[in-house]
């Protein structure tokens, strides 16, 4: 009877075991830079700076190239994985090593028509160093003439270098800028990237161009209201840092 009693208590227990035991979440896919692209990232928009893999080796399989980004699909030591750097020279059969890598799951490429269950953006190591990263965000040289917009109106209009000098203050709180845009990148980690100048501040001063993050469209060239939170020292990792950034923007004339 005891021998029955005790095989009866571990069934007993072991069913509990099985019944309380944590069952795993899905995965989620990490956060991302935002790397330089027209293409369209479906997955979720980084919410803070991005986790690094070690880097990441192996021989080119396949490369595929938009106007941004040479996608490589790399023989690895357990498998295969698809890696996306600043347009390289590479071909099939190289062996090459990817650092600084960052992954996304379900990125959505719109210019190759192509969804990545998985794929790791980084920078190309190169003999002597890993090749500096351009700034994706940095304002290009699109001449959009001399520029010279009015403030916006209303208790939160401010102009672009109001925004940099009073930036300790407005952490956090919304702001109305109204300005030109300077550069646009469309579609990266389900937004679109903006830099907006209104003709206040300088180049010297590092104070007269904002970056804007926002769901909404717009082209280069056009005067925009932006609406949106002032966010400080955003770091999205690989260089790609930010000491303002006006998120959750909407956008009108």
């Amino acid at each position: 009877m005891r021998l029955v009693s005790v095989s009866l208590l571990v069934l007993l227990v072991s069913a509990c075991a099985r019944k309380d035991a944590p069952v795993a979440a899905p995965a989620k896919a990490p956060a991302a830079f935002a790397p330089v692209s027209t293409d369209v990232a479906s997955a979720p928009p980084a919410t803070g700076a991005p986790a690094t893999l070690p880097p990441v080796s192996g021989v080119v399989q396949e490369t595929l190239g938009t106007s941004d980004y040479t996608y490589m699909r790399l023989k690895i030591a357990d498998g295969e994985i698809w890696a996306a750097v600043t347009t390289a020279s590479v071909k099939k059969g190289d062996r090459i090593t990817v650092v600084n890598a960052m992954p996304m799951n379900g990125f959505e490429s719109k210019t190759l028509n192509r969804k990545f269950d998985r794929i790791v953006f980084g920078m190309l190591d190169v003999p002597g160093g890993v090749a500096p990263a351009p700034d994706p965000h940095a304002a290009g040289p699109a001449d959009v003439g001399k520029i010279d917009v009015g403030r916006a109106g209303g208790p939160d209009g401010k102009t672009v270098a109001e925004i940099f000098a009073a930036k300790s203050a407005l952490k956090g709180r919304d702001v109305a800028v109204r300005g030109r845009v300077v550069k646009y990148t469309p579609g990266v980690m389900g937004k679109n990237w903006i830099h907006l100048r209104d003709g206040s501040g300088s180049r010297e001063q590092k104070n007269d161009d904002l970056t804007i993050a926002t769901a909404d469209t717009t082209a280069l060239g056009e005067v925009v209201l932006v609406r949106g939170t002032v966010r400080l020292d955003v770091d999205l990792g690989a260089g790609y840092a930010y000491p303002v950034l006006i998120e959750d923007a909407k956008l009108s004339k």
